[in-house]
């Protein structure tokens, strides 16, 4: 099984939309319908990324979060084992991004859009004869929305949905100050750090920010915890949280291959798990 790349020297990582194993050998549509009848359903795994186009700063493209969607996914399928049953989607490049509204740039879709697009991927996936489905989610304002869309599609189409959102599993954490984990949560350390190690010519290193918002000391009023709702306007002025100015090449590269590892890991755990196993009197 995968476990997390415990090396501290960087390898060089080149990313190439529709290269490597995720796209030669594990993308879905690049199979023909026979192909596709072919696949052992019972164990096989289907990957649906859910990103978003929405402003990430001066510094930074709007395709951010779905572009790491790709870059993530792409290694992590590099760490898998090449007969895994593990079948990559193509993203959604949209996501509920309302919290951005009036950045230039930032496309959102509503929330029932969202929810109906999921909702009818599945639906198509469980005709085909599909039984298990992850939403990974690269976008923090799809978050509790997918979280929801889980159960739904659970219920609505007996798939067992699975949710793995990659920015809450930690594998930044070596390489960012304790101010950034807690309060860096957009188009900061990490983010420009992984978008630059994948298209370095898409970010604007000279015109990058640090902004931090100024939440409360509380216990019950963190940032993260979700306990009030906030648009990026009542956080910012720059459209940023975090720290952009520190944010490496080096480190991305090495930010992408543990995230690399985690992802596959979990995947592998994912196609693993049978749902039937949670009842002891089965």
């Amino acid at each position: 099984m995968c476990t997390p790349s415990t090396q501290k020297e960087v390898v060089t990582l080149a990313y190439s939309r529709y290269t490597g194993k995720a796209w030669d050998r594990h993308f879905f549509p690049r199979l023909s319908k026979l192909e596709v009848a072919e696949v052992p359903k019972e164990d096989a795994l289907i990957v649906l990324p859910v990103g978003a186009v929405e402003q990430h700063g001066p510094h930074m493209p709007v395709f951010t979060d779905t572009l790491i969607s790709e870059v993530l996914l792409t290694e992590a399928f590099e760490q898998l084992p090449d007969e895994a049953n593990i079948w990559l989607l193509p993203a959604i490049p949209y996501g509920k991004s309302t919290e951005h509204l009036g950045h230039p740039g930032t496309i959102t879709l509503s929330a029932m859009t969202l929810m109906a697009v999921v909702m009818d991927i599945a639906k198509s996936l469980s005709r085909s004869g599909f039984r298990k489905l992850v939403l990974v989610n690269t976008h923090g304002g799809n978050t509790d929305l997918l979280n929801m869309m889980g159960r739904e599609i659970r219920i609505e189409t007996g798939l067992a949905v699975f949710r793995l959102d990659p920015g809450g599993l930690g594998g930044a954490d070596e390489w960012l100050t304790p101010l950034e984990k807690q309060a860096g949560i957009h188009a900061g350390d990490m983010e420009t750090s992984l978008v630059m190690s994948a298209l370095p010519h898409w970010v604007h290193m000279e015109v990058a920010p640090t902004e931090y918002p100024n939440y409360p000391e509380s216990r019950y009023l963190g940032l993260r915890n979700r306990a009030f709702a906030w648009v990026m306007d009542d956080l910012s002025e720059s459209g940023i949280s975090g720290d952009a100015t520190t944010a490496t090449i080096a480190k991305g590269q090495a930010m992408t291959i543990r995230y690399g590892a985690m992802i596959a890991e979990a995947l592998l755990e994912f196609q693993a798990f049978d749902m039937k196993t949670l009842r002891l009197d089965r």
